[in-house]
């Protein structure tokens, strides 16, 4: 029922004029969901307070609830079920002025006047201060609202299969954009990463370029997962374990959503800039122990935000890694995907990053992609995992060879991965040779060029290492070069 939902509320918004994209689909089918979901989740909390003799207090005024704008019910004749009051139901242009003059600027408001950030009522007041309304015609706003009015949020299996459902359309968002890794990092990667780093709980686990809240939505789960818990571990998970920042609007609101469809009521996420904070400014308080994160890559920093950072470089990535290491605790663990000319690029930022991060962070694991992995990116990619506070002395890497090309109808899979996973476990218990294998092999840093610090992947168990770019990653490489020349010319003229 959920999935014809979604796909005939997609064919609605597709003939809005407002609505001309699936991140416009998605942006406006999340926030009406959230109002269905908040409607649901008000009901439950006032059914369990009359179990225990109490009176729940509503957090939004009546005039706002979901019953009475959008909808409104009557019984229907000679039964106990209900059906919408087509009498008392806005439509057309009465529903549109209501949601965009009356509804979201009550709802706005909510986040001043929040106990704190930690809230559901704080989230309900920062969602609504970050969109607006984009469905133009109210009468296909009211065809949107009856449809998602029949969607449940009351069971655990209907919350599941929700969830689920929500993260395919970010996925096809995703694949809809040229950087399908912006919102959507495949689900097989996330979850093994977060079983290589194993977070515990109590531990704060953070990601700073959080998009769609993948990371943490599957740190949830694997925790929540990992063993039977207490009431004080279900207080721990939904308040003191995740956190994240994100940039863009659209993607913090469907990170918030994701997190909240997942089971997390009040998530810690912030819609701000990570990389406009100076990394000198971060004290202990502000560590975590654990960073999972997937950052932009190919973006550009303007000089400004190159301040912050005692490595210049405008590569975004590189800002983030240097972020992410200031901000771990000591003994912190990490799991960051990145390009894998990081490994090799011999740019002064590079090298000093790379030095930065072998000499402050023990990095133990290179996990080396093949392109494809990421759908509507063609860079090739790796991920770094590392623990603060002790040098590196060897580095184990694996190269995922598939016999496969990856793509939207080929994507990757866990099972693809198992072999990694195991074998990494053997690599870090440090068993003589038993983690070296066709895919595999240790460097070791005192081996390394001290000048170049140059960490390239090269498979010594594959006599043929063909080293030919994606012609995506030429293009885009290409493009981003034209951009910066642009740039420089730009900056000419203003100077003359």
């Amino acid at each position: 029922m959920f999935e014809q939902t979604f796909k005939n509320i997609d064919d609605i918004l597709h003939k809005d004029a407002g609505c001309s994209s699936e991140l416009d689909y998605v942006e406006q089918t999340s926030w009406i969901l959230f109002l269905k979901y908040l409607d649901d989740l008000e009901a439950d909390k006032a059914t369990a307070a009359e179990l225990t003799g109490k009176t729940y207090k509503s957090i939004i005024d009546s005039q706002y609830q979901w019953s009475v704008w959008a909808a409104p019910k009557k019984k229907k004749a000679n039964s106990e079920l209900a059906e919408l009051d087509y009498h008392k139901a806005m439509t057309g242009d009465d529903l549109t002025d209501f949601v965009n003059m009356k509804l979201f600027p009550y709802l706005k408001k909510f986040k001043t006047d929040a106990e704190s950030a930690d809230t559901i009522e704080y989230k309900i007041g920062e969602i609504f201060s970050e969109l607006k309304n984009r469905i133009q015609s109210g009468y296909n706003l009211r065809e949107v609202i009856n449809l998602i009015d029949n969607l449940r949020f009351r069971t655990h299996a209907e919350k599941h299969e929700m969830s689920h459902l929500y993260e395919d359309k970010i996925k096809n968002m995703g694949n809809a954009g040229r950087n399908g890794g912006e919102y959507y990092t495949p689900r097989p990667l996330i979850k093994t990463i977060v079983k290589v780093v194993a977070p515990e709980i109590g531990q704060k686990i953070y990601d700073g370029a959080a998009g769609s809240a993948g990371f943490l939505v599957e740190a949830y789960d694997y925790l929540k997962n990992a063993k039977k818990l207490t009431t004080s571990d279900v207080t721990t998970l939904q308040k003191k374990s995740f956190y994240g920042k994100e940039k863009k609007s659209l993607a913090y609101i469907i990170g918030i959503m994701n997190m909240i469809l997942h089971g997390v009521e009040a998530p810690n996420i912030i819609h701000t800039n990570t990389l406009a904070e100076n990394i000198a400014d971060i004290q202990e308080k502000d560590r975590y122990d654990v960073v999972l994160a997937n950052p932009p890559f190919g973006g550009k920093e303007r000089a400004e935000v190159q301040q912050n950072f005692p490595i210049k470089t405008g590569e975004t990535a590189f800002l983030f890694l240097q972020h992410f290491i200031k901000i771990l605790k000591a003994g912190g663990k990490a799991g960051v995907v990145i390009k894998n000319t990081f490994l090799s690029n011999t740019d002064n930022a590079s090298i000093s990053l790379r030095k930065e991060l072998l000499t402050t962070c023990n990095l133990h694991t290179v996990l080396d992609l093949p392109g494809g992995t990421f759908t509507g990116a063609g860079v090739k990619t790796v991920v770094l995992f590392f623990e603060k506070g002790k040098a590196t002395k060897k580095v184990w890497f694996y190269q995922l060879n598939l016999d496969r090309n990856l793509g939207k109808t080929n994507a990757l899979t866990e099972k693809d991965l198992a072999e990694f996973v195991a074998l990494q476990k053997l690599a870090l218990s440090g068993a003589k040779g038993t983690a070296d294998s066709e895919n595999s092999w240790t460097v070791q840093v005192k081996d390394v060029d001290k000048t170049t610090w140059d960490l390239s992947v090269k498979n010594p168990h594959r006599k043929v290492e063909v080293a030919l770019r994606e012609p995506q990653e030429i293009l885009e490489e290409m493009k981003a070069l034209d951009e910066e020349s642009a740039e420089i010319l730009n900056s000419i003229k203003e100077l003359i």
